[in-house]
């Protein structure tokens, strides 16, 4: 009887499980499954998206062989889309993480007077339209705007930057500091010899105008990292701090050897959330740049709308879609080998 009334009790407990999840399964298959699923399949079909999806032509690995194999625009386009989401990303990332630690250490400050006030300003821009703030930037960023004006009062040498139309790259432009150009460097570095670009491509760095678009997101992603650190901060227990002010430790020492090592999980999280994040910007590229200049700002994001709304290739769409969704996924992997396995907890 026992045995029976406990495995009677386990029958409801599966039952009442089940129905706890059900909604969220029943969400995720909707709109997360059927959709990736959907998306691999038209991958493999021609697809002007202006017909029923049945209609469409079987092609195969064709959109991936045009893209990875075979040195045509798609190719190019691909990975010049690549290496600017990829520069992208290892500007924005370690900065944003490294701006929201700093911004959540202040505001968790014991002695900090309106706390409340603080937290807000530094997530503000978070929450605000990423429309209305490309916008504003946008202004702030004219030939004439706030900061080329702000540049000429502090440096009066100062020669204004067309923020928005600049294609020369970052490093690029340190090089050329010490006179190494194209025109110095061997012939076959300005040969498209690998996946469609040249090395030099490859070195060139974030474009001036990709910079910009660069400093914007981290100040509007920093804040809401600033949170999640700040709620890593406060579950840190106290005794540990206190301990080690007991055995002499400076602040510096204290946050490295303390915070640092117990925000680890944290910072895994935020930087899982940061490298998704920008491999995927697609908003600010779109209202400030399309991808100009020469280029230079198409993220992958953009080119997946550019491919399937501008040129109505759907299939080719899914295709970059796919690549992109691996990308993101190997490089999640990639970095969870560097701070996950040290995580402390």
């Amino acid at each position: 009887m026992a045995a029976t009334g406990i495995a009677g009790q386990r029958r409801q407990d599966t039952i009442a499980g089940l129905g706890f999840v059900t909604p969220a399964l029943i969400i995720l298959i909707l709109f997360l499954v059927i959709p990736i699923l959907f998306t691999a399949w038209m991958s493999l079909r021609d697809w002007s998206g202006l017909t029923p999806p049945l209609q469409s032509n079987l092609v195969g690995l064709q959109n991936y062989a045009n893209v990875l194999t075979q040195p045509t625009t798609r190719q190019k386009d691909f990975f010049n889309a690549l290496k600017n989401t990829t520069y992208y990303a290892l500007g924005v990332v370690p900065l944003q993480t490294f701006l929201a630690l700093i911004l959540a250490t202040i505001a968790n400050q014991a002695f900090l007077k309106f706390k409340a006030f603080f937290r807000t300003a530094f997530y503000f821009p978070s929450i605000t339209s990423s429309v209305a703030i490309s916008l504003i930037f946008l202004w702030i960023y004219q030939t004439g705007g706030l900061l080329n004006q702000f540049l000429l009062a502090v440096i009066p040498q100062y020669q204004p930057i067309v923020w928005m139309n600049d294609s020369s790259g970052l490093i690029h432009n340190f090089l050329r500091l010490f006179g190494i150009t194209i025109r110095t460097l061997p012939p076959w570095f300005a040969t498209p010899s690998i996946l469609s670009l040249s090395p030099w491509d490859w070195l060139s760095g974030p474009s001036v105008t990709m910079f910009a678009i660069m400093m914007l997101n981290i100040w509007t992603t920093a804040g809401t990292f600033m949170l999640i650190f700040l709620a890593g901060l406060q579950d840190i227990p106290r005794p540990l701090y206190e301990a080690a002010s007991v055995d002499g430790a400076t602040g510096w020492d204290t946050f490295w050897r303390i915070t640092v090592p117990m925000l680890r999980p944290t910072i895994f999280f935020v930087v899982t959330l940061g490298l998704i994040g920008t491999y995927q910007v697609f908003d600010q590229v779109y209202m400030m740049t399309a991808g100009a200049p020469a280029g230079t700002t198409t993220s992958l994001a953009y080119l997946v709308y550019r491919a399937g709304f501008n040129d109505s290739q759907m299939g080719l769409a899914s295709a970059y879609s796919i690549m992109l969704f691996v990308i993101i996924f190997l490089m999640t992997t990639l970095q969870r080998r560097f701070i996950r396995e040290g995580a402390v907890g």
